[in-house]
């Protein structure tokens, strides 16, 4: 085994004092010479996602020092997009992305350790683990908290979506407040990540894919004794993972993230995985565009019948087989690279040899290809005069995937909510919410609420909603977000006028504002730039540095 990385700070006699205060956090004669493997556990009590995930790392810390280990505790933060959602405060969910990779990266590096094992659990956990292990390239596993159960009203199964869904049917007269508070005190039934296939869960999915989570762990839900199983196993595998010297980087490969996207649209996934995996790739040195989404598309179907636009959630799927059954079927297709590697050195392929080639008969959670719900894949890019960079569609469940109608412009989520509640969106509208991109708002909030409010409201298939901010991964209907170059910084998004026509169209994968040159020259020439609603703190800093969404929405750009 080649020289342990923190021997800069456990051998010689120099180091002396540094062995002097490790003693004192429990290290001996004997644990000078053993691997230190941080812990980064994003443990908070701000957000169901998060809540189990100290007991996973006290399993994970006993399981790597049984190992052979020197584990190292230490926490990271979370923001819940879920209780955030529709306020200022979800201005700071994506900056919570870099803040949580900035910390890994920090702490790990700033210690000399030789391994990070991360645990997270709500949206931007994941993509923030990914990006500090690309960064520092030192062995790594992934964590995840699990699934929330489903919460159950009236036979049905319920999901933190429901809640949002059910504030537009309470405006447009459909349940009274009774029956909005039962769904609210029945959504979230305990711990657990969202439980359809939204962000927390896709982003799980491809990590797994991407062979830096152990299999089948993806899917588990977080109060099942097997979550914390895997998660001692996952330890035991990282120790493996330092003495082979397999890195994140041998298993971040071009072939890696084309069978993330593959697995993501297969499942019906999230649109923020685009972004996220797009950032993860510029972190690793791997080329990776917006166009290459649509390229898969193209070829994989969705054969998963999951939330939000289908009727199963996340545990249904992993008794269904989990992601190594979607894996498998994809890999029979030849749709998946079986021969990428995973951080316990197996290949997909010798990983995949003991799952059917066939789904389960007794489940409609996961169909044959031969029998997809939808023949493409559901995650479309858009581009046009409205996103030259591109933009990024959810057509899943979508049944009018074709509109041309009049704008109706917002300048922010909560101008745009509000007009929803107050029935002022009509059939045939193209709903315009700007100045919410990784600049303009800054952070790109997600815009669940006016979407859950639309389809609460029985619009969900009469109108397109646009923005260069993100959805959630709970959103379904004609979205199209992304939209680059967004508002702020000069993006044909902020030139839009209320009545103009606008044409959104998932089938040419268009996104086009109908209006003549001449006019939108006009419009540009007199275009000011708006000034920054935050020039110092966390959201001034993040404005100044974050690229394009096109880009991932990073902080770290050379």
């Amino acid at each position: 085994m080649a020289p342990l990385r923190s021997s800069a700070i456990t051998q010689g006699v120099q180091r002396s004092p540094n062995r002097a205060m490790l003693r004192a956090v429990g290290f001996g004669d004997g644990d000078f010479s053993k691997p230190i493997i941080g812990i980064a556990n994003g443990y908070s009590t701000i957000t169901p996602c998060n809540v189990g995930l100290n007991d996973l790392a006290l399993r994970a810390e006993a399981a790597a020092q049984a190992a052979g280990g020197m584990p190292q505790l230490f926490g990271t933060i979370t923001v819940s997009d879920g209780i955030s959602m529709g306020t200022e405060g979800m201005k700071y969910s994506l900056v919570s992305r870099e803040v949580i990779a900035d910390a890994i990266e920090t702490a790990c590096n700033g210690q000399s350790m030789d391994g990070v094992l991360a645990i997270g659990g709500c949206d931007k956990n994941m993509p923030a683990a990914m990006l500090a292990m690309a960064r520092m390239n030192i062995p790594g596993v992934f964590v995840y908290g699990g699934t929330i159960k489903p919460g159950k009203l009236g036979g049905c199964d319920l999901t933190v979506v429901s809640a949002f869904e059910a504030v537009g049917q309470l405006s447009s007269g459909k349940i009274d407040e009774a029956q909005l508070t039962a769904v609210e005190k029945n959504a979230c039934p305990g711990a657990g990540s969202c439980g359809g296939m939204f962000t927390a869960n896709t982003m799980s999915a491809a990590i797994e894919t991407m062979g830096l989570s152990l299999p089948f762990s993806s899917t588990m839900a977080a109060e099942d004794p097997e979550k914390a199983d895997s998660a001692a196993r996952s330890a035991e595998v990282l120790v493996e993972a330092i003495a082979a010297n397999i890195r994140p980087l041998d298993l971040l490969t071009r072939e890696a993230f084309e069978n993330a996207i593959s697995v993501i649209m297969a499942v019906g996934g999230s649109t923020n995985a685009v972004l996220h995996l797009l950032a993860i790739a510029r972190t690793a040195g791997v080329p990776l565009s917006i166009d290459d989404f649509e390229t898969i598309r193209q070829r994989v179907p969705v054969i998963c019948d999951l939330k939000p636009s289908g009727r199963f959630v996340t545990v249904d799927l992993h008794n269904a087989g989990g992601i190594p059954q979607v894996m498998k079927l994809l890999l029979d297709g030849g749709l998946l690279h079986g021969d990428c590697r995973t951080v316990e050195g197996k290949t997909l392929r010798e990983l995949l040899a003991d799952v059917p080639s066939v789904p389960p008969s007794d489940q409609e959670v996961i169909r044959p290809l031969s029998n997809p719900l939808y023949a493409k894949g559901h995650l479309a890019v858009l581009k046009g005069n409205l996103a030259s960079e591109g933009a990024v569609a959810k057509i899943s469940g979508v049944k009018t995937p074709v509109l041309t109608g009049p704008a109706r412009v917002f300048e922010s989520e909560e101008q745009c909510l509000q007009a929803i509640l107050a029935n002022q969106v009509h059939a045939g509208d193209v709903v315009v919410v700007r100045n919410e991109g990784p600049v303009g708002g800054p952070g790109m909030r997600e815009m669940l609420a006016p979407t859950a409010a639309i389809v609460g409201e029985g619009l969900g298939d009469k109108v397109a909603l646009i923005t260069d901010g993100r959805f959630s991964g709970g959103t379904y209907g004609l979205v199209v977000g992304h939209v680059a170059p967004e508002a702020a910084v000069g993006g044909m998004i902020g030139l839009v006028q209320e009545g103009d026509s606008i044409t959104v169209d998932a089938q040419q994968q268009l996104l086009q504002l109908n209006v003549d040159a001449a006019e939108l020259e006009r419009r540009k020439q007199a275009w000011v730039k708006p000034e920054p609603l935050y020039r110092t703190g966390v959201l001034g800093k993040y404005a100044r540095l974050v690229s394009s969404s096109s880009k991932g929405a990073v902080t770290d750009q050379p």
